[in-house]
């Protein structure tokens, strides 16, 4: 089995994207089910039947990353191996970083739209599926579209793919980015009133990610400069 943290990829999580973090109601159904496939797990095969695949698609900037991260940190409360790889960064590799991963108890697999036309690694990750179904282990694959909206050139890929759970995730409301916004922000320790998150929102790409980003670098400013978070702060940081 190949180390994979020898990989020259990025599979360190972040430390405050889990489920508690995951906020707005519109996809609590998602992350209940999402919950639920990490959580058998624990269940011996004899116990119950193993679905062994989750396919979540939607926008970029709905919280997809976001939950595969959850999803690898439950596993690890659980006592559970897993591992959380995006194909940004594993298109313009060899398909050989796959080998051994189905010894992993879950592989969470981001962005699998890229390999579109790329048909060795439709295969890789097809071949992957069943050595992990094979182990009585997990796949949670996300991407940008419908399993058929993607197109892949391995029809045997696309029913994989479907044979498990296929969840839409939605894009949250105005109010509840802005409260998850505020959340974020407190689990690091600042206060983000009402008014500068709505500032931040007036004045930014409204998906989460650019969101989230836009936080980041305000939190870093903050502690460097030892200041809070104030509308005057956020136009001196971000667009001055």
């Amino acid at each position: 089995m190949k180390n994979t943290q020898q990989l020259a990829l990025s599979v360190q999580l972040p430390d405050d994207e889990t489920f508690q973090s995951y906020q707005g109601d519109i996809n609590q159904n998602v992350v209940e089910h999402l919950s639920q496939f990490v959580k058998q797990l624990t269940k011996e095969p004899t116990d119950m039947k193993i679905i062994h695949g989750f396919y979540l698609f939607g926008t970029e900037g709905v919280g997809k990353s976001h939950l595969l991260h959850a999803s690898c940190v439950l596993a690890s409360e659980l006592k559970k191996s897993s591992v959380c790889l995006s194909f940004s960064e594993l298109q313009h590799l060899s398909v050989e970083v796959l080998d051994g991963l189905e010894h992993i108890d879950l592989v969470c697999l981001d962005d699998v739209h890229l390999i579109a036309g790329k048909d060795n690694w439709q295969r890789a990750v097809f071949d992957l599926y069943n050595r992990l179904a094979e182990q009585n282990h997990c796949l949670l694959v996300t991407g940008d579209k419908t399993v058929n909206e993607l197109l892949f050139s391995l029809a045997d890929l696309t029913s994989r793919l479907s044979w498990g759970y296929v969840e839409p995730i939605k894009s949250l409301s105005d109010d509840e980015k802005l409260h998850a916004i505020i959340f974020r922000a407190q689990q690091r320790g600042l206060y983000l009133g009402d008014d500068v998150a709505r500032f931040l929102m007036t004045r930014l790409s409204r998906d989460m990610k650019s969101l989230l980003a836009a936080l980041d670098k305000l939190d870093n400013a903050s502690i460097r400069e030892q200041r809070k978070i104030t509308i005057p702060f956020i136009k001196e940081v971000l667009f001055d």
